[in-house]
């Protein structure tokens, strides 16, 4: 998890770099070891419309967006890598829908025993997922999805703790007497 100082700086960074009128408000900066996600908020279209009409008309808002700035967000985007070491990808809110253009995909090694084994090769066998690695990504989003308050609340919590820690003796300078 970024510290607090890092992400508000890079939040900052991307708030006076990106073109004005792109988004409704400053856009949500979700930044993590290897990943800065921009995701902005377009102007909602009008609600007087039936279903199929308004979801349609999201989708071609939220393709427009993608296409017409295409060029400008890979520039910003490079030179955000440059100056902060980590990866940009980009994504929109449009009516309530949130959308991700890129996201960088990171494998992640763990080590399960067999009841957990059995688990996902139950999702695999089902056709819920095509392998172990499928079958665990779709656990994670799944916990993702009905535990949020559990986890903002955790984050929360984190937080707090970094701030503690920045607030208290440095342990890395160590005299030598």
């Amino acid at each position: 998890m970024a510290s607090d100082d890092g992400t508000a700086q890079v939040r900052g960074w991307f708030a006076g770099r990106l073109p004005e009128g792109w988004f409704t408000g400053v856009p949500e900066i979700i930044r993590d070891r290897e990943e800065i996600a921009v995701l902005g908020t377009l102007p909602d279209p009008p609600g007087e419309m039936d279903e199929g009409e308004r979801a349609a008309l999201i989708d071609g808002l939220i393709g427009r967006f993608r296409e017409e700035t295409r060029e400008r967000r890979v520039e910003i985007a490079k030179e955000a890598e440059r100056r902060f070491r980590q990866k940009v990808s980009w994504g929109v809110t449009c009516g309530g829908q949130a959308v991700m253009f890129t996201t960088l995909s990171v494998p992640v090694m763990t080590r399960l025993r067999q009841p957990e084994r059995q688990v996902l090769d139950t999702l695999v066998a089902a056709g819920v997922a095509r392998s172990r690695s499928d079958a665990l990504a779709w656990c994670v989003r799944l916990v993702g999805q009905n535990a949020d308050t559990w986890l903002a609340e955790l984050r929360d919590a984190l937080q707090h703790v970094d701030r503690v820690r920045s607030e208290g003796p440095d342990v890395n300078s160590r005299r030598m007497d």
